[in-house]
């Protein structure tokens, strides 16, 4: 397509359904990237409480202060928190397979929008020489 040429409102539209598809790619990545985090910390935590006697003193931070806790209490409250953290992570996996086909079919759809497009601008109207 030349520069003068203006883009279809049909794939314009498609082209707006395609960057918001792209936008939610990347809120679920950044929302995986944020869950990875979360559970190598929580992992890193249970270590941790592991190394420490039973009863010894624990705390668990809620805000910005610290809370005194129990090693097993602390422990099943992160093994849970680590659990709810695998389950959300599969879901956020599948939406973002979902969000990968959608942009491969919708990349697609404009590129055959722009194909035909493009053919039905190089097609000349035939002349018939008979009328002249």
């Amino acid at each position: 397509m030349s520069s003068n040429q203006q883009i279809p409102p049909l794939v314009q539209e498609q082209l707006a359904k395609l960057q918001q598809t792209q936008q939610n790619l990347q809120s679920i990545l950044a929302q995986k990237q944020q869950l990875e985090f979360d559970k190598l910390e929580t992992e890193k935590a249970l270590e941790e409480l592991q190394k420490v006697n039973d009863d010894d003193m624990v705390f668990k931070h809620a805000g910005t202060i610290l809370i005194k806790s129990n090693k097993k209490d602390l422990i099943e409250e992160l093994d849970e928190k680590k659990e709810l953290a695998k389950t959300k992570a599969s879901l956020l996996t599948k939406q973002e397979e979902r969000l990968k086909i959608t942009l491969k079919e919708g990349e697609t759809k404009i590129q055959e929008m722009i194909k035909n497009q493009s053919v039905a601008g190089t097609q000349q109207p035939q002349h018939d020489e008979s009328r002249k």
